[in-house]
């Protein structure tokens, strides 16, 4: 069975959505241009390989892994929301100048947290017996662009509120959080 292209479309903007609302969150901590293309790159690039990697599991395995996978991406929202919300009240300016959400670690944590819907897309259209090539470029260049609007986004909305804009991405970051906790 072959996906639609506008099905595809349809399919990579819902996927991109959790990617678009983390974005904002981290813009509004503060993030250059260099940081605003490493997330953009790293969320496209995840949200295009977890659903290859979905399509390649298949119905068994994900059986194991779907009763804690919205676990696993409420944790992650959920410490890194909470990491945003302390860190905007830090006394001093120069700690914070050190905090950078787009490199290491927490980018690679806050990439695999906003692609788990992506691992469980991929599994779905493996079952349907579609293809995987197209829809993985689709959904990975969709993140990436949403990405990239929503990093834009939260940057300016922080220069119009200023520094107490983080906690309102890191807010957000905790709402993502337990959505996806209360959505399965």
């Amino acid at each position: 069975m072959r996906m639609r292209l506008w099905e595809t479309f349809a399919l990579a903007v819902g996927l991109g959505m959790d990617a678009f609302s983390v974005a904002f969150g981290v813009g509004a901590g503060g993030v250059d241009l260099h940081g605003a293309l490493r997330l953009s790159l790293g969320f496209g690039l995840f949200q295009a390989i977890m659903p290859f990697i979905g399509w390649n599991l298949g119905k068994h395995v994900i059986s194991l892994i779907s009763k804690y996978d919205h676990w696993v991406a409420f944790g992650l929202l959920f410490f890194i929301g909470a990491k945003m919300i302390y860190d905007s009240f830090a006394e001093s300016e120069p700690a914070r100048k050190g905090i950078d959400r787009t490199r290491g670690w927490t980018l690679i944590t806050l990439s695999i947290a906003t692609s788990i819907d992506a691992l469980g897309a991929g599994i779905g259209m493996g079952v349907l017996g579609a293809g995987i090539a197209l829809p993985c470029l689709i959904i990975g260049a969709v993140a990436a662009a949403m990405t990239m609007a929503g990093v834009r986004m939260g940057y300016h909305m922080s220069s119009l509120f200023g520094r107490r804009m983080e906690t309102v991405g890191g807010a957000v970051l905790i709402g993502l959080a337990f959505k996806m906790l209360f959505t399965v």
